[in-house]
């Protein structure tokens, strides 16, 4: 019996940890129906929960291990592999949309449409 209870789907997507303390920006390197791996700057302490998000999950967990920066998560309330589903599909999709969201901002910018305070 090793130590996993789902099949994990490996990704490397950025996410946040919103705990009690502070929310953390995080990179998610897997996740399964009962849990995920985050990677952290500053590691949150074993016990801590809060609510992972990424894509379409939003979901509450307890950090079960920290080392380094790395912390593994079990959610409260399992995922449904549906949902882990649309991560995937939210994983294979998101470098075409990062790329159309970044041409959509030049493209602003250079007409003078952004609301950035750089393009004045």
């Amino acid at each position: 019996v090793g130590r996993r209870s789902a099949p994990r789907l490996r990704v490397s997507l950025p996410a946040r940890f919103v705990a009690v303390e502070e929310t953390h920006n995080a990179i998610l390197l897997n996740i399964s129906r009962t849990g995920a791996l985050i990677a952290i700057i500053n590691s949150v302490r074993e016990g801590e929960g809060g609510i992972l998000e990424c894509g379409p999950v939003k979901r509450f967990a307890i950090v079960t291990r920290s080392e380094f920066s790395l912390n593994a998560l079990q959610f409260e309330e399992e995922l449904s592999d549906e949902q882990v589903l649309e991560v995937r599909r939210y994983y294979e999709n998101f470098e075409e949309r990062e790329r159309r969201s970044l041409i959509e901002t030049a493209r602003q910018w250079v007409n003078g449409e952004s609301k950035d305070d750089r393009a004045l």
